[in-house]
């Protein structure tokens, strides 16, 4: 077993990087190397590995493993209504104004975790009559994520910050677990999605990619606002997290209305 405070070389983690991109096409370059690799270090050693390479290549042989690695490379810590205000913004104002200007809206989840951020896009839009006339797209890289998102049931926790109401509608208790409705599953269409490398579909009248971009290198924010500009309508929306507010966004061709939400220009 390896001891915490081992130090490996360089060399032993840009080729872990190497090869993590080569099988998987997830590049662990584009993310903050000081953070990322002190995780994955953690996530090493607690499983006895003394090198990334040797745990790279437990993780081509123990699917558990490599899903454990994806769970901590991505930071799955979601919750329904995580930044209440900023949803109220949402479904007061934000959405109102989209379905004035077209009435089947066309919305994505971008980096959707194990489903909380796009379930409460739905009991938002079930709450306002417009789920059935909306196309919702849910993406995330981790197949473990998704799993978990597609069967939609949550420890009461996830939900603390969800009105009572919204429960009472949209969710039924089972035993610790609470689970979505069979009408807001349906709705949500889940699929497997890399933002770095993917090609974006277009004509979205709002992306929602919240407490994912803090992990990108500036560099990559960069690309990806671009990406996320070309993929929104023109006067579609783009909605962030509270701590990934845009600076200078009209290098983006996008406007700032309300705080953390941003307008396409057009």
């Amino acid at each position: 077993m390896l001891t915490n405070d081992a130090i490996q070389p360089d060399s032993d983690y840009t080729g872990f990087i190497k090869k993590v991109k080569d099988s998987t096409g997830i590049d662990l370059a584009q993310y903050k190397e000081a953070q990322m690799k002190r995780r994955l270090t953690t996530l090493r050693t607690k499983n006895g590995y003394s090198t990334f390479a040797s745990f790279f290549d437990a993780m081509q042989k123990d699917k558990a493993l490599f899903y454990e690695f994806l769970d901590r490379m991505t930071i799955n810590v979601s919750e329904f209504w995580r930044n209440p205000n900023r949803w109220e913004v949402l479904r007061d104002t934000i959405l109102p104004a989209l379905n004035r200007q077209s009435k089947n809206l066309k919305i994505w989840s971008a980096a959707c975790s194990t489903g909380e951020e796009p379930y409460t896009i739905a009991t938002i839009l079930a709450d306002k009559n417009l789920l059935s006339s909306t196309t919702l797209h849910a993406t995330d890289i981790d197949d473990g994520a998704l799993e978990k998102a597609k069967k939609g049931a949550y420890l009461e926790r996830s939900l603390k910050d969800v009105p009572p109401d919204v429960v009472k509608r949209h969710f039924t208790a089972d035993g610790m677990m609470y689970s979505v409705n069979d009408t807001l599953k349906k709705a949500v269409q889940f699929r497997k999605g890399n933002l770095l490398t993917d090609k974006f579909d277009t004509g979205y009248d709002l992306i929602v990619c919240r407490n994912v971009m803090i992990y990108f290198t500036e560099e990559a924010k960069h690309m990806l606002y671009h990406k996320f500009a070309a993929s929104l309508r023109p006067g579609g929306v783009l909605f962030v997290g509270s701590t990934e507010q845009i600076f200078s966004p009209a290098q983006y061709g996008f406007d700032s209305s309300e705080t953390f939400f941003y307008h396409k220009k057009g």
